[in-house]
């Protein structure tokens, strides 16, 4: 399977922060970009989208190592950030109207039957949009030229689950197109837990992993037992130990392992927002 985006070793040097990532993003796929805030993934944006100049690494997107030197490149790509850039006092229709003087491939039917799959008005201004009206009509926006390639910093964040659902399903129908790929930054783990094939965890400016999302479901697990028996638990064979109220419990990274090792205690599933604060805990403890 060929891949859509790859970022190796990838700098970028701010005061007081340095970004290294490296992951390969294949086609026909979504790829959950988590982390906490300031970890990274907007400068990660700013990086794919040619609006930061990198400081080394290689970056390849779509093929090509430099969006800027291939401007009609730019017209695979579809993006959304966490804010409705448009003009208040313009309507959808309106919207149309100047996205199609801008991208040569703009295709106007579909952009109107998006509207009307996400139950937007075409002649009502932006202004008396909600938040959710507003998400919505940048992402049916940045799939108006029909991109390959959709870049998508937290465009469910604020959403009710009705509206988060809306959009998670327009991203599945179009990775259905083979040579298609999602970029997706969120902190809403349980969406990416609906819809996400690989999950990137970038913190403090690092991949701290890059793998598929079933197998990290799949493969972790939390320990848990008596507050007593904690001391039954191996160095190094739980990450993030910690006594609880009820017990202890702590992130391992093979939950079958795991239960051959302890059979007298409990291993539970993790999902991928407890998998990612265990793992965010492992990092500060290291400091």
């Amino acid at each position: 399977m060929e891949n859509i985006l790859s970022v190796t070793k990838l700098r970028k040097e701010y005061p007081g922060f340095h970004l290294e990532m490296t992951f390969q993003m294949p086609q026909g796929c979504i790829m959950g970009l988590v982390g906490a805030n300031g970890a990274g993934k907007s400068t990660v944006m700013r990086l794919l989208l040619g609006l930061a100049k990198p400081d080394g690494g290689e970056l390849e997107i779509l093929g090509c190592r430099d969006l800027n030197r291939q401007p009609a490149l730019r017209e695979e790509i579809g993006v959304v950030f966490d804010e409705c850039s448009f003009p208040e006092s313009l309507c959808p229709n309106q919207i149309a109207s100047v996205l199609g003087k801008i991208h040569p491939r703009w295709d106007g039917p579909w952009f109107r039957e998006l509207l009307k799959r996400l139950d937007l008005p075409e002649t009502k201004a932006i202004k008396d949009f909600s938040r959710g009206m507003k998400m919505k009509l940048s992402i049916a926006a940045a799939m108006g030229h029909r991109p390959r390639l959709l870049l998508l910093d937290e465009p469910t964040s604020g959403l009710d689950p009705i509206v988060r659902g809306e959009v998670l399903d327009l991203f599945l129908d179009f990775i259905q197109e083979e040579d298609h790929g999602v970029l997706l930054s969120s902190h809403i783990t349980s969406d990416l837990e609906k819809v996400a094939d690989y999950i990137t965890f970038v913190n403090k400016g690092k991949t701290l992993l890059t793998e598929e999302k079933d197998t990290l479901v799949e493969t972790y697990g939390i320990l848990k037992g008596p507050a007593a028996r904690i001391g039954e638990v191996a160095p190094g064979d739980a990450i993030g130990l910690t006594q609880t109220g009820h017990g202890f419990e702590g992130l391992v990274r093979n939950k079958t392992a795991a239960a051959e090792k302890y059979p007298d205690l409990i291993v539970d599933r993790a999902n991928l927002e407890e998998i990612i604060l265990y793992l965010v805990r492992e990092g500060r403890e290291k400091k």
